[in-house]
């Protein structure tokens, strides 16, 4: 039953609201359970989470985008816990777009469990107690007498037992149970959470299932793709569109100008045609004179030589100083101090972006594989003048996103198209596209300089930053430092500056944003302080960390410095931390909080006399609260491990022009299976409200598999990727 069906059938019967604060104080509606006739299909008992159904299947909907990030499945694992349900009864289904039902529809930030978790334990555990009242009913006794076991209600007393599906029915008809009157399950009583879960898509994605956005199909659909201007901003002069609509399989090209926004609509040349192979062929031989004449030109080999004469000045603005940062370094026993630059990166999600569209009568239609599907039907909404009312988004599962696909430019192509062909329209991106019209992890530079007293600690620490700004008003997007920043928040004396270079590039949200750079530099640089304190590292970054505390007294989402220690102490106990090692072995050690993760990783690795780096094994120990599906979390670890060893390994992009000059993943190497060592993953499971897994485990593998690599061969590795330094892996 679809969720407008649904809504029909409530509104007969009205709805209640559960008063939990989401996303800053919306009320989330949830939807009255209703009673269906159970020979016409339709649910016996349905909620906006749930539906059990005349079978006795249970209908458990999945609110969040999947990117594979697990939430199709770690969210309902919630739903069913809190109802006693029994997994195997089961499916989960994606849930509609719908902000005032749902609240927050989005995957980023590594925000989906935390944002959803009350929420999700309250929708089940309102369930299980409208169940066990009909069964108290039922049987004519206290509902104090009965109690929940896996899809059943018992009667302590009697042992009578009673099928969730048998009571769907007279659940429906039950009163609808306050909030202070729900009870929801401890831990140690958990049957479901913290279990090892087989995703619930897994079949369907090894037997090939059309799942992903780029298997949408619709009837009476045409195929089309895009050609827009390397340079960001370009224009279209001329064309050769009259000979492309000639080809075999072309039914129309067309100019399209653009809205003047390059994030939302920029201008190009559509080529639509009756398969994708047709359109994409016929791309190939478009040939179009662009006008780039109002362009500001940006090379990456420029941007390296003048943020160097950058840091030769003092930064143009204050992120933090306090203390006295000046006397430290006249007082220091040991200054040192380093350069660090990390690389323009491109999302490169296996699945290029796509998005199947039908703008019709005013009303438009969208099937995509979008991370921001709020976001997608609000700007569609401006960009096409049509009433966001009358937009409806089905979400699709995503081959990959990494922060890619906040970023809606495909959707709103493919409805442009649509619209001036009156047609249901598939837009498939090729990956070169994809390289080149990226949303970029922007590149930075550091200029850092540590002092050590004469105990050996950290005593002073001075950072200029230059990093990006697309407006000249403030940083990129992720490409800012803020004085809470690790482990600038910890020193008693500490100055950061910022300086910021123009980039005619698009950027955007990236793998654990700001923290995937800026962990391999301080991790690095701390690494530093540490060899020229002649500290065992280990000690040295407990030391940093202090007596246990919030970071922010009473702030249980900022650093706290006692679940710092924990992981990495742990991952220093899982790697072996401080046994002897051959020459040209080397242990590294690093630590990061990330999204309101606290995570470490331990490097064990050996580098040849040729520079080959041999990684022997990757260690990660986080503490992100409960955590939900172990299968999911352990899988999420190690997918940010290999992602973040491609990364340090050999993977950037540079322009010229303002032109991408890396069009595929010849020019850009992922890491191979051959190439991946074994990961461990440790959890910590604290009490406190679970975050997320998809991003805090990816900063702190660079720094420590670069630490690791001057304790094996004594050379201090500052640039990004490892490459750019002679390192192979």
């Amino acid at each position: 039953m679809s969720i407008e069906d649904r809504a029909m059938s409530v509104n007969r019967r009205g709805f209640f609201k559960i008063s939990s604060a989401l996303m800053g104080g919306i009320l989330l509606e949830i939807h009255l359970p209703l009673v269906a006739n159970a020979d016409n299909g339709k649910p016996a008992l349905a909620t906006a989470f749930v539906e059990i159904l005349a079978d006795k299947s249970i209908q458990i909907y999945a609110t969040s985008p999947e990117i594979g990030q697990g939430v199709k499945t770690s969210l309902p694992m919630i739903v069913a816990e809190e109802m006693d349900a029994d997994w195997g009864d089961v499916r989960v289904r994606q849930s509609a777009i719908d902000k005032p039902t749902y609240g927050r529809q989005e995957a980023g930030g590594s925000e989906s469990v935390r944002a959803s978790w009350d929420m999700l334990r309250e929708a089940g555990a309102t369930v299980r107690l409208m169940l066990l009242r009909a069964a108290a009913q039922q049987w004519r006794v206290l509902p104090d007498t009965c109690a929940t076991e896996a899809g059943y209600v018992v009667h302590s007393t009697s042992g009578r037992r009673l099928h969730y599906g048998d009571l769907a029915i007279a659940a429906a008809s039950q009163a609808v149970p306050a909030k202070n009157e729900l009870h929801f399950k401890e831990k140690a009583d958990y049957r479901i959470l913290g279990k090892r879960i087989t995703g619930v898509d897994n079949f369907g994605i090894v037997t090939g299932a059309p799942l992903f956005g780029i298997d949408q199909k619709l009837p009476g659909m045409l195929y089309a793709c895009y050609e827009k201007s390397p340079a960001l901003g370009g224009t279209v002069v001329s064309s050769n569109i009259d000979e492309i609509k000639k080809l075999n399989g072309v039914v129309d090209a067309f100019v399209l100008d653009g809205n003047g926004n390059s994030e939302e609509l920029a201008a190009g040349v559509a080529v639509v045609g009756n398969s994708t192979w047709a359109v994409l062929k016929a791309k190939r031989q478009l040939k179009i004179r662009w006008d780039e004449s109002q362009l500001v030109p940006s090379s990456w080999s420029q941007d390296q030589l003048t943020a160097k004469e950058m840091m030769k000045r003092p930064g143009t603005q204050t992120v933090t100083n306090k203390g006295d940062v000046d006397a430290a370094f006249v007082d220091a026993a040991v200054v040192i101090e380093g350069f660090y630059q990390t690389p323009f990166l491109p999302h490169a999600p296996l699945e290029p972006q796509n998005a199947t569209a039908w703008y019709k009568d005013d009303e438009i239609e969208i099937w995509a594989p979008t991370q921001a599907p709020h976001d997608a039907v609000r700007f569609a909404a401006t960009i096409f003048d049509v009433p966001a009312s009358s937009i409806t988004l089905h979400q699709l599962r995503a081959g990959g996103g990494f922060g890619r696909r906040l970023m809606n430019d495909f959707v709103f192509e493919a409805i442009a198209i649509s619209q001036k062909m009156g047609a249901p329209i598939k837009l498939q991106w090729t990956r070169e596209d994809d390289m080149a019209h990226d949303c970029y992890r922007v590149g930075g530079f550091h200029g850092l300089k540590g002092a050590i007293d004469k105990d050996g600690r950290i005593s002073g620490w001075q950072d200029h930053f230059v990093t990006y700004t697309t407006d000249a008003k403030k940083p990129a997007r992720g490409a800012n430092l803020n004085s809470r920043e690790f482990p600038l928040a910890l020193l008693d004396n500490a100055k950061a500056t910022s300086s910021s270079l123009p980039v005619a590039l698009r950027s955007g949200w990236w793998r654990a944003p700001g923290s995937n750079a800026l962990a391999f530099v301080m991790q690095s640089f701390i690494h530093e302080l540490s060899v020229a304190a002649k500290r065992d590292h280990l000690a040295f970054l407990l030391e940093l960390m202090g007596e246990p505390r919030w970071l922010d007294p009473g702030n249980t989402r900022s650093l706290n410095t006692g679940r710092a220690s924990e992981v990495i102490k742990r991952a220093a106990q899982e790697i072996d931390w401080g046994k002897s090692r051959l020459s040209g072995q080397g242990l590294g050690l690093a630590f990061h909080f990330s999204h309101r993760g606290h995570f470490a990783v331990a490097a064990d690795l050996s580098v040849d006399e040729q520079k080959h780096v041999t990684i022997n094994r990757i260690v990660v120990a986080g503490d992100a609260g409960p955590v939900i599906n172990l299968s999911g979390a352990e899988h999420q670890c190690k997918g940010s491990v290999i992602d973040a060893l491609s990364t340090l390994a050999a993977l950037q992009v540079s322009f010229e022009n303002g032109s991408i000059i890396e069009s595929n993943f010849h020019q850009y190497p992922l890491l191979t299976m051959k190439q991946t060592p074994p990961i461990e993953v440790h959890f910590i499971e604290s009490d406190f409200s679970p975050t997320g897994m998809g991003e805090p485990a990816f900063p702190p593998v660079a720094p420590a598999v670069c630490n690791a690599i001057f304790q094996a061969c004594g050379e201090r590795i500052r640039e990004l990727p490892i490459s750019n330094s002679g390192f192979t892996i």
